[in-house]
């Protein structure tokens, strides 16, 4: 299988919202002379017709969707991510009307036009929430109804399934022109770093699936954050774009706690949401990660730590070879302490030392394109300087770095 890459311009407004009816139905541009509605359409069909995925960009990271209503379509992304049957994929709206219909137990047809019901089967806890964060990087959990029209792949045995409106208008539209929620996990192989840009969808999944709707690199550059209202008081599963503190300025969240950990949850219990009990996020370099408050108190010796982290290489290397072999190649990923190049010489182990912000913002979007980075240049230990979980969206990038992370320095 020849896997094609089209690109779909941003510049280009794909579709809108009707003015009168916030968020209810989102409307498709229909410019027949553009390029990239052609191929946001070429990609809508595909979805439609074939049982194999898509990949495609959202505000996030890349997705690999399928029609969340069919169930040879949502097997289609576990197949092309070699990922766990019992991990719940989270399913993408284009407006309240799909979301609406699917709390009905209905298939959503978009070509009824109506206006938003009178009562809503939404949770109220969750209002405040679609109306200060949607659409953007943020999942709701919800119960699913019987009978349901998703697929029962989609949620992997649980009661609950998790939606989001993605900000996209890419995104967006072409769930719309698809007609139907689109189950879409990141479109990488299952516990690689994840997508941001259709390259890097197309490292991992070339030969896997027909397309890729190229969008340009993702604005948040970590994936949403899941939170379950249905609790008391309500939690985060996943930390994401939305952070904790601003979940609390919301009425009915000032007391939301954290449920997750930093590292895989071992068990036999499904995951209630995604990226909670795997491996994830993971290149194929050993991570090491240094903490924040360790990570400056290291700034001027970690060439001593390299030295050291050296030796033991070489040393498990020459018990498995039963010979010598060259030192390790080393990637830095910089973050706010640590200097160009942090102290070290430059050399022929030393791949590269790439700075990837100092806010939490700018540290989320380039992360995971720097691992990827270090990797495709051959990097065997990569060195990360850690964030503080506390600043704006620090606790979704160290959550997402302590499970890269071979080893944790504190």
């Amino acid at each position: 299988m020849e896997t094609r890459i089209l690109p779909v311009s941003s510049a280009q407004p794909l579709g809108h919202f009707d003015d009168t009816q916030k968020l209810y139905t989102w409307h498709v541009n229909a410019d027949q002379g553009s390029q990239s509605i052609s191929n946001l359409q070429q990609a809508a069909e595909a979805l439609r017709l074939w049982d194999e995925p898509v990949g495609f960009p959202t505000e996030t990271v890349y997705g690999l969707g399928a029609d969340a209503t069919r169930s040879a379509a949502v097997k289609g992304i576990y197949a092309a991510k070699g990922r766990p049957s019992d991990n719940p994929l989270i399913i993408h709206v284009a407006d309240l009307s799909m979301l609406q219909s699917i709390l009905s137990g209905e298939k959503h047809d978009n070509t009824r036009v109506e206006s938003p019901p009178k009562t809503s089967l939404l949770p109220a806890i969750y209002v405040p929430l679609i109306e200060r964060f949607w659409p953007g990087p943020l999942t709701i959990l919800l119960k699913n109804p019987t009978p349901t029209v998703l697929a029962p792949e989609v949620t992997a045995g649980l009661s609950t399934f998790g939606v989001r409106m993605p900000a996209s208008s890419l995104a967006r539209s072409l769930i719309k022109s698809v007609g139907a929620p689109l189950a879409a996990p990141s479109a990488n192989a299952s516990t690689k770093p994840s997508p941001t840009t259709a390259q890097h969808v197309l490292e991992d999944l070339d030969g896997r699936i027909e397309l890729i709707l190229d969008g340009g690199p993702c604005s948040v550059g970590v994936e949403s954050t899941v939170v379950d209202g249905l609790s008391d008081p309500p939690v985060v599963l996943r930390p994401g774009g939305v952070s904790i503190d601003e979940l609390r300025t919301c009425p009915g969240w000032e007391k939301v706690q954290k449920a997750y950990k930093d590292a895989a949850e071992i068990g036999k219990e499904a995951p209630r949401a995604p990226g909670m009990k795997y491996k994830h996020y993971s290149p194929k370099a050993r991570v090491v990660l240094y903490e924040a408050s360790f990570a400056e108190g290291r700034r001027g010796v970690l060439p001593e730590d390299i030295d050291s982290f050296t030796k033991e290489w070489l040393s498990t290397r020459m018990e498995l070879a039963g010979s010598q072999t060259g030192g390790p190649r080393i990637g830095i990923i910089r973050t706010r302490f640590w200097a160009a190049g942090a102290g070290v010489s430059s050399g022929p182990n030393m791949v590269n030392s790439v700075l990837i912000g100092e806010d939490t913002r700018s540290i989320a979007k380039g992360l995971f394109s720097a691992l990827r980075e270090l990797d495709r240049r051959g990097a065997d230990i990569i060195f990360v300087e850690g964030t503080l979980d506390d600043e704006d969206i620090g606790a979704a990038v160290m959550n997402r770095l302590r499970k890269a992370a071979s080893q944790v320095r504190r």
